[in-house]
């Protein structure tokens, strides 16, 4: 029995990696349709990506597009949007960008994404920070 266990406990060892980069390259998928469906103005898909949580905050499209555009403009409206640093465990993905807004003036931001019951990927938040400030 002991000579089956350690080696299901290194494939497992094996594929948690993989897992997590696979979760990683499927957040930076959801971020990145998100980012497109605002800038087509599609509310209706960039509020596709967010966390039931957040619909229960947001109930409709539309108010979930307004407060993107006044309380988080450079993700809304940007020069440029590139992907930092990731971390995925236990069904959630810590994903950092980093963006230029349309001031030119550098932004962090830090989108958390979560599993859901379906397998697939939803934002449960992000914080936004000019860069340089502290966490």
């Amino acid at each position: 029995m002991r000579a089956l266990v350690l080696p299901v406990a290194f494939l497992i060892a094996l594929a948690s990696p993989t897992r997590a980069g696979d979760d990683v390259a499927a957040a930076q998928n959801v971020i990145r349709s998100q980012v497109e469906a605002f800038s087509h103005d599609d509310a209706a898909a960039a509020y596709s990506y967010a966390a039931p949580a957040i619909h229960d905050m947001f109930p409709r499209a539309d108010i979930f597009m307004f407060m993107v555009q006044h309380s988080y403009a450079p993700v809304y409206r940007h020069k440029n949007f590139e992907f930092g640093e990731a971390q995925a465990s236990d069904g959630r993905v810590a994903q950092r960008a980093h963006i230029v807004d349309d001031n030119g003036e550098a932004w962090e931001a830090l989108y958390t994404l979560e599993l859901q019951p379906d397998g697939s990927l939803k934002i449960i938040g992000c914080v936004l920070l000019k860069a340089g400030q502290a966490v």
